[in-house]
């Protein structure tokens, strides 16, 4: 049997008599986290890691994790992180509903100096869903590679999907990069244009 997903449900599907036939039975399964995707060399985003992905964390031989929500992390998490040497940063942004949605500017250029810190790459951003916390974070490192609004907001509404915010996409509009330290021209996406 071979795996296959589907709008997040893994099932088997059975494989054809030409396909070659896997015997070996101890694999692990890898299971992204909810939303995961690569934003750039050594930069992952997804929503919140529960233990099944753990093993897929793990192959990513992170040193970092930013945590975009003011909860406690989990213990289960606090010990994943610990076994495998990374260090968890965390910054408490409050998840608000439209129109009473704050995005703290301080708090994402916080996150933004300890995400363009080389030095903690392999790094995983995440939030709860990895739509609007960890969308706008990752929207204010687009501004960082001069990447065009309508580009940044393209990609947002991809993870947001209909729960897409005005108010996320104006933050990231008038978030304002100029006083920043960091050339844009050490990201890989930078690089081709």
């Amino acid at each position: 049997m071979t795996l296959e997903s589907y709008n997040g449900d893994v099932h088997t599907v059975p494989q054809s008599e030409n396909s070659p036939i896997d015997t070996d039975k101890d694999r692990e399964l890898f299971v992204p986290p909810l939303n995961f995707a690569m934003v750039d060399n050594g930069i992952f985003r997804s929503g919140f890691p529960e233990p099944v992905s753990f093993s897929f964390l793990q192959s990513l031989r992170l040193r970092s994790i930013i945590y975009l929500c003011p909860e406690p992390y989990p213990e289960v998490n606090v010990e994943f992180a610990k076994s495998n040497g990374i260090k968890v940063f965390q910054f408490g942004i409050e998840r608000c509903k439209e129109p009473f949605v704050n995005i703290p500017d301080q708090v994402i250029r916080e996150a933004l100096q300890v995400l363009l810190d080389t030095e903690n790459h392999p790094v995983l951003i995440h939030c709860k869903s990895g739509k609007h916390r960890t969308g706008c974070l990752v929207g204010c490192v687009r501004k960082i590679q001069r990447w065009c609004l309508s580009s940044i907001f393209d990609e947002y509404q991809r993870f947001a999907a209909s729960k897409a915010r005005i108010s996320d996409q104006r933050f990231m509009e008038l978030f304002d990069i100029s006083n920043l330290r960091h050339s844009p021209l050490s990201f890989s996406c930078s690089k081709r244009c």
